[in-house]
């Protein structure tokens, strides 16, 4: 009996994960719980163990794609068992009715007398069609509820094999190929390349071979082109097809309805008007990258680009909206010739995104200071051998901080809050992120109840999660949570930076790099020498929504002083 792998829940907030790389090919031995595959989420990467031992008979989903949580991402059985394929074909009477239940738009305008149906080269001129196979748009998720015709890989008339791919299509989550549901040829196209139709439409019919009599002289019309196939034996049935704009539509309509019900949601969240954004897909359509990338310029905050405009618009105001217009058309880049283009990884994605959306959130203010850690330094120096010995691990500077910062958090407690609506939400814990630069992207896992942790817990708990996050081994609840994070581009060597605030966070601590340089100091006297000291800088980035700069300085001049002066034990 076969066994299916499929996407598993990495924490309540996530709702899908994307196909990393497959680790087992088609036919490969599987031992149970052996790793299979690697998946990637919002939160982590992680490997899935297979549920069972046998032979993998099937993958589903290719890397690179993203599925929503229980779709099944593969197939486990016994050697010589076939795996059903998860491509349901439709019979006559189930694609009835669902024809039945959906609308069928209208095509001709209600002025325009009745005409017969032209010539369609993109589908059979004669031929019986009975028991052809339906080639329906597939659910790429849950919340998918349309996809478009990127591509057509094939042509009427082509042999086609058993899940072959036969068209690329593009949502709003992932580009895929759709394979053909069963072997035959390829007796028509009903939906256009850039034409954009409901899940479960019919977009092609594939059958025995010898039924097309001749193959098309051209390339598909549009979608408003085509007509019902006359079949023997199977029901005259209309595909539903999206409705087809009129002569008084506009670019700005057009563009309007090509856009998903996703990128729709974000416009109006935004309040952006979508006709304004220059689409990048198939036939103008506006992708979710494209009006992402028109927040992150700032074009989307400007008030003529906003839904709620002046009754009229004034010369000045058609001037900008020309300018933003070819701002946005600027901003995209065409590779030359010896470039080299790949597509961001999920989690390349989803920090784009979470960067993008902070910094049109918070309002970025951030305060600098230099701070003596020769103190911190020489403990450090005399307790490591013993910490390494005791503990088997290093003993960092970083211990040190987190726990000067628990000190400094408890005395200002409105850097470890958030923004809810109009109301400061001051949280109970200390929950410490900590960035971990890896070599596919950044993570930020998290120190829970940091500040009950002394200087030896602290130091563990950092390395091991620094550890794990490296051999994506922590769990989604281990990269949430946290209250306040600390990023560290010192260990390569920066000065210090101006970080972007870990949303829904309001304050980020940088640490510079730690090094010896000269420093001005003063005897009891009030004798000036000069003393090589261990300095780095601390640079706190802060939500001034909610932080005011003296707050901020306090914080900071409080941090100073406990590294500087503070009494340290393990």
């Amino acid at each position: 009996m076969s066994i299916e792998v499929v996407m598993p829940q990495m924490g309540e907030s996530i709702t899908e994960g994307t196909v990393s790389k497959w680790l087992k090919a088609v036919g490969d031995k599987i031992d149970k719980d052996e790793a299979i595959l690697e998946i990637s989420t919002d939160k982590v990467d992680a490997e899935v163990p297979s549920p069972g031992e046998g032979i993998l008979l099937e993958i589903r989903h290719q890397e690179g794609e993203t599925v929503e949580v229980g779709s099944v991402v593969a197939v486990i059985g016994s050697a010589g068992e076939q795996a059903a394929s998860d491509v349901q074909i439709k019979g006559p009477e189930s694609a009835v009715a669902a024809v039945i239940e959906a609308p069928v738009p209208e095509i001709l305008s209600e002025s325009a007398p009745p005409s017969p149906p032209p010539a369609i080269p993109s589908t059979l001129q004669s031929g019986n069609t009975a028991g052809a196979t339906e080639v329906v748009m597939p659910q790429m998720g849950e919340s998918i509820t349309e996809g478009t015709v990127s591509k057509w890989l094939k042509s009427v008339g082509d042999r086609i094999e058993k899940d072959e791919p036969l068209l690329e299509i593009s949502t709003d989550k992932v580009d895929a190929e759709v394979p053909s549901p069963a072997a035959g040829q390829l007796l028509s196209v009903l939906v256009a390349e850039g034409e954009t139709v409901e899940v479960g439409s019919v977009l092609a019919l594939v059958g025995a071979e010898g039924t097309v009599t001749s193959k098309p002289a051209q390339d598909p019309l549009p979608a408003a082109s085509l007509a019902p196939v006359a079949q023997e034996d199977r029901p005259v049935v209309a595909a539903v097809m999206p409705k087809v704009a009129n002569g008084d539509s506009t670019v700005e309509d057009l563009r309007r309805a090509k856009s998903s019900p996703l990128v729709r949601n974000i416009a109006k969240e935004h309040g952006i008007d979508i006709s304004r954004i220059h689409g990048s897909g198939l036939s103008g359509r506006v992708t979710k990258q494209d009006i992402l990338s028109y927040i992150e310029t700032g074009a989307a905050l400007r008030p003529e680009d906003l839904l709620v405009r002046p009754p009229s618009a004034t010369p000045a105001t058609m001037q900008t909206a020309v300018a933003v217009k070819e701002e946005s058309a600027q901003s995209r880049v065409t590779p030359a010739a010896g470039d080299r283009v790949e597509k961001m990884s999920v989690m390349r994605k989803k920090i784009a995104e979470h960067m993008t959306f902070s910094k049109h959130t918070s309002a970025h203010v951030t305060s600098v200071y230099e701070i003596d850690m020769t103190r911190v330094a020489k403990f450090r120096e005399s307790k490591k051998s013993e910490f390494q010995s005791r503990f088997g691990t290093k003993l960092t500077y970083m211990p040190f901080i987190f726990q000067a910062v628990n000190n400094a958090i408890r005395q200002f407690p409105i850097v470890n809050a958030q923004v809810d609506g109009d109301s400061i939400i001051y949280k109970g814990d200390i929950n410490l992120g900590m960035a971990v630069a890896l070599d596919w992207g950044l993570i930020v896992p998290v120190i829970k109840k940091a500040d009950t942790l002394s200087l030896s817990g602290l130091a563990l708990a950092a390395n091991d999660l620094a550890d794990r996050a490296r051999a994506k081994k922590l769990s989604p609840d281990e990269v949430t949570g946290g209250t306040f994070t600390i990023t560290n581009p010192g260990v390569f060597g920066g000065l210090y930076g101006t970080p972007i605030i870990n949303q829904p966070q309001v304050a980020i601590l940088c640490v510079g790099t730690i090094e010896k340089r000269p420093k001005v100091l003063s005897t009891p006297d009030g004798d000036d020498y000069i003393a090589i000291r261990h300095m780095a800088y601390f640079a706190l980035t802060y939500d001034h929504r909610i932080v005011d700069g003296a707050d901020a300085e306090r914080f900071l001049a409080f941090l100073k002083a406990d590294l500087e002066t503070g009494n340290f034990s393990l």
